[in-house]
């Protein structure tokens, strides 16, 4: 989807069509937060996603500043995403904005069931999307990124080398910043730069892991499969204060609450779990985490809650605290999921 959260805005916004658009946090730049996306306008001017707030205003002080509103995100999201398995149900979603389909085995030709997903999607939501087509996930991927808005690209391998070696490397997934200053510093500005670097080079300054990917991104190559049906690892949730707390109270309480709103998720999509980790970020930045093993998996809020305090009590408060956060992880299904009763029952 293209600019999915300043789309949906300018949706009941009408008006604000062809303006700057940020969307975060609370819609208010002079507090803490993050841009969680922004219209094409704002982005000529160096706004982009997980930008503080402060920041995007500082580059586009004329920009429309909106909160996140979720729940119509994802009203949105489910529109679209009904309309995708009506297409095909060998689809794996990625996000409330994204997703990729199979196609391989459907008769129709394959643009053509792009402009159909187009014209189903903007017929039901006035929203418009970028579809990029290709052998794997990959190159679907880049695809996608290459024209938008309402982009339709069409990738072979054969045009690999002509269509994606001249991208900056930066174009391949999983290149991050702090990868791409370590790229540059190799030498290598492009992806085509990068195809052609030795792989014992790549494997030298990056892992086997990443060394190994980087390498065959570079070169196309993709074979992971279509997920469909996935099982999450863990569920989290973090408030950043508006002014930095040190209040040992106001902290309990904060993270009290978020206990109880990330197990209410979790109950209700009949999931235990094993390990509990508590984050804290002060004011400095510097970030703290303790995590506890239980001894098994639960969804029983008072062990849950006592595991988040005693991690909590492992960390020494001694500056003025900025965020606090709640993961619990090593998620495990229950056999039998309860249909009645309250969330804390």
């Amino acid at each position: 989807m293209d600019a999915f959260f300043a789309a949906v805005e300018l949706k009941r916004r009408p008006e604000l069509t062809g303006k700057p658009l940020v969307i975060g946090g609370r819609g208010d730049p002079t507090q803490r937060g993050v841009v969680s996306t922004a219209s094409y306008e704002a982005r000529k001017f160096g706004v982009h996603s997980a930008m503080p707030l402060r920041t995007a205003y500082r580059l586009c002080p004329g920009a429309v500043f909106l909160p996140v509103d979720f729940e119509a995100y994802q009203r949105e999201s489910a529109i679209t995403k009904g309309l995708l398995r009506a297409i095909t149900p060998r689809m794996e979603d990625v996000g409330i904005d994204e997703a990729f389909l199979d196609i391989s085995e459907l008769p129709e030709d394959s643009a053509k069931i792009a402009q159909t997903i187009k014209s189903r999607i903007f017929e039901a939501t006035s929203l418009s999307c970028s579809i990029g087509i290709a052998p794997n996930k990959l190159l679907a991927k880049i695809a996608s990124d290459l024209n938008k808005p309402n982009g339709l690209t069409i990738l072979t391998e054969q045009d690999i080398k002509t269509k994606i070696w001249p991208l900056a490397a930066r174009k391949l997934p999983g290149v991050g910043p702090k990868t791409e200053q370590r790229l540059t510093d190799l030498g290598i500005e492009t992806i085509g730069d990068l195809a052609e670097a030795p792989v014992t080079l790549l494997v030298n300054q990056f892992g086997p892991a990443q060394g190994v990917y980087l390498h065959r991104a570079a070169h196309g190559i993709d074979d992971s499969p279509l997920i469909t049906h996935w099982q999450p690892k863990s569920s989290s949730r973090e408030v950043t204060f508006q002014h930095d707390i040190g209040d040992r109270e106001v902290l309990l309480n904060t993270l009290h609450a978020l206990v109880r709103e990330v197990l209410a998720h979790l109950r209700a999509d009949g999931f235990r779990c094993r390990t509990v980790t508590v984050k804290i970020r002060f004011s400095d930045f510097e970030t703290h985490t303790r995590e506890q093993t239980l001894a098994s998996p639960t969804d029983q809020p008072a062990v849950i809650e006592q595991a988040a305090l005693h991690c909590f009590q492992r960390i020494l408060l001694n500056k003025r605290v900025r965020l606090i956060g709640i993961r619990l992880g090593d998620l495990r299904k229950r056999n039998s999921v309860r249909t009645s009763t309250s969330a804390y029952d």
